[in-house]
């Protein structure tokens, strides 16, 4: 048998842990799952390939152990505590695959990872991870035709799917609430256009947004991330004159997120007094000025300048953030924090409603004199509450390296993540089967001309 440890069993492990089930007959598979909270774990599969073991990353005893009997490691774990578990690999020998980003403690392993002949794969998830695996096939077969390439966008969303889009904001909680909250902050936003680099601060950071139009499903907006240029050497871009990634919502969301932030209500940096006997209203009324006869109604919409007969107004309304009656709750709780809990009032996804990823990459290059564009998109829907678009995107491209890893189809060692065509294509193709599929389709080239940059 060959022994599968995969330690972590949160949201985004449910197709995960199926896939491999599907596969334990046909490939020889025991699969543990190891947890700190068995009970949800055992949710996930009653199939007698699988064992759950209660697993505490932070008991070195428990979770060596674990690692110790397994051929390969997956870990689902929150991405501050791989370390441990890769350490625990290169002790023992096994390979390790992951969905997080490469870490800077996960890079300093990757002589010792080669040195043993173990495969670290990282960023095999959704973004990352198909984000890399999608863009990369289509960069490598332009220049594999010759062409050489000039612009590469890229854009990923977490969102509600159409028929459970229910709401004025057009948008729910399909991953991590906090993640939401605290967007964008931490530095500007860099990005290369047209040669020149260019910044935008937090407080700018969502009024500065580009449209995209996805066949079958309308218009959507997306900001700048972070740092756009952060795989520019990686992708093989570094002569690329426009590179760009963002983040994905529907129109109208960012102009109102940016209230929150213009108000400092997004500020994760130091505490709320006696925050835990204030209410929603309360809260608002903490970040307006004083006045001893304007409503906290009123100062809201004169300080933000915004209309009564404005739909954003509409927006705040029905987050109910004006309720005198609804506490926060929360002691010595931060800004980010209490908006948090507000939020998830209005954003949490009700039983029967379903999410979407959609994804969206633009690629500009030149082949025998002529500039040209290819646009492709990505858009998938989840089943149900178990289920989702996010735990597909993300826990079937983590199944599938680990299986190509096993059976020996991916063999170059080291830390790494899937930009080569050993780790894209066999996993490209399979994710085809599942409904995870692009649309290209070619467009005339206009080079970097979104609306509002």
């Amino acid at each position: 048998m060959r022994k599968i440890l995969i330690i972590g069993a949160g949201k985004s492990s449910s197709y995960l842990i199926k896939y491999l089930v599907d596969k334990s007959k046909t490939e020889n598979l025991k699969i543990t799952i190891g947890d700190i909270n068995v009970d949800a774990a055992k949710k996930l599969t009653n199939d007698d390939a699988v064992d759950v073991v209660k697993l505490d990353v932070f008991d070195a005893e428990s979770r060596t152990e674990a690692v110790k009997n397994a051929d390969i490691v997956v870990s689902m774990l929150p991405a501050r505590f791989h370390i441990e578990v890769a350490k625990d690999c290169i002790t023992y020998k096994k390979h390790m695959v992951t969905a997080s980003y490469v870490s800077k403690e996960m890079e300093v392993l990757d002589e010792e990872a080669k040195a043993n002949g173990l495969i670290f794969m990282n960023e095999i998830g959704v973004d990352p991870g198909i984000d890399h695996m999608s863009a990369m096939q289509v960069i490598d077969r332009i220049r594999d035709n010759g062409g050489k390439m000039i612009l590469f966008e890229s854009f990923t969303g977490g969102l509600v799917a159409p028929e459970s889009d229910n709401n004025l904001w057009n948008y729910k909680f399909t991953w991590n609430p906090r993640n939401v909250v605290v967007a964008g902050q931490g530095g500007a936003a860099k990005f290369l256009q047209e040669n020149q680099y260019k910044y935008i601060a937090y407080h700018r950071l969502f009024r500065r947004t580009e449209f995209l139009d996805v066949d079958g499903y309308g218009r959507f907006e997306a900001y700048a991330n972070r740092d756009s240029l952060k795989y520019q050497h990686a992708y093989g871009l570094d002569h690329a004159q426009t590179l760009y990634r963002g983040t994905m919502r529907r129109v109208g969301y960012s102009r109102a997120w940016n209230v929150f932030v213009q108000l400092g209500m997004t500020d994760d940096s130091y505490t709320i007094d006696d925050s835990i006997n204030m209410s929603y209203r309360d809260f608002v009324n903490a970040f307006l000025p004083y006045s001893p006869t304007d409503s906290v109604e009123l100062k809201f919409r004169h300080a933000l300048k915004i209309d009564q007969d404005d739909v954003i107004w509409d927006k705040f309304l029905e987050l109910d953030l004006f309720n005198p009656d609804k506490m926060v709750g929360l002691d010595k709780a931060t800004p980010a924090q209490i908006l948090q809990k507000i939020l998830m009032d209005s954003w949490t996804l009700d039983a029967d409603d379903k999410d979407m990823i959609v994804m969206y990459h633009k690629f500009g290059y030149e082949i025998n004199g002529e500039k040209r564009q290819i646009d492709a998109t990505m858009v998938v829907t989840g089943e149900d509450q178990t289920y989702t678009a996010m735990a597909k995107t993300v826990g079937l491209p983590v199944a599938m390296a680990t299986m190509d890893i096993l059976n020996g189809k991916i063999k170059t060692p080291g830390v790494q993540i899937p930009i080569t065509k050993e780790i894209y294509e066999p996993i490209l193709e399979e994710l085809k089967t599942y409904g995870v599929e692009f649309n290209e389709k070619k467009v005339p080239y206009l080079g970097y001309n979104p609306l509002n940059l």
